[in-house]
């Protein structure tokens, strides 16, 4: 069974505004540009055709993966849980990490997943130890390079 497409409010618009602009801006212009590719004659070796094409069929791709993203997507409101020390899906959460390393990580969904802005997934080991957890709550955390005492330090939303 596959895991529900949980998704925040703000990665469901990012996604919406993604396929928008695909099939508004980006496929129109591809297929202008093959359009004009296909009028100077022999396809057969028509390098901006034949890359046109295959860039279309990847773009289509994409567009059909992102439809159905959006159409299985479970939209979760995250403010539902603003001043709530629970920690639900959507949460900022702040942990330290074997007394001495602070960490702040967002739980979000699979499509959402950022390192750079330490955004994980739902489905993560951290996460899964995070979800249910509150305020004070210490627990450890087996990973491969071993085991480290997290302790929730702050939530937020």
């Amino acid at each position: 069974m596959q895991d529900k497409n949980y998704i925040t409010t703000e990665g469901y618009e990012r996604l919406k505004i993604e396929l928008h602009n695909f099939v508004t801006v980006e496929r129109p212009f591809l297929v202008q540009t093959i359009t004009w590719a296909a009028s100077n004659g022999d396809r057969s070796e028509n390098a901006d055709y034949i890359y046109g094409k295959k860039k279309l069929r990847e773009m289509d791709k994409q567009i059909y993966r992102l439809t159905k993203k959006l159409e299985n997507a479970e939209v979760v409101d995250c403010n539902a849980h603003t001043g709530n020390e629970k920690i639900f899906f959507g949460a900022r959460v702040t942990v330290l990490r074997n007394h001495h390393i602070q960490q702040t990580v967002r739980i979000v969904g699979q499509d959402e997943v950022d390192t750079n802005q330490n955004y994980i997934s739902w489905t993560s080991p951290l996460a899964k130890f995070l979800l249910g957890k509150t305020i004070g709550d210490v627990f450890m955390l087996r990973l491969p390079s071993g085991v480290d005492e997290i302790e929730v330090i702050d939530v937020g939303y």
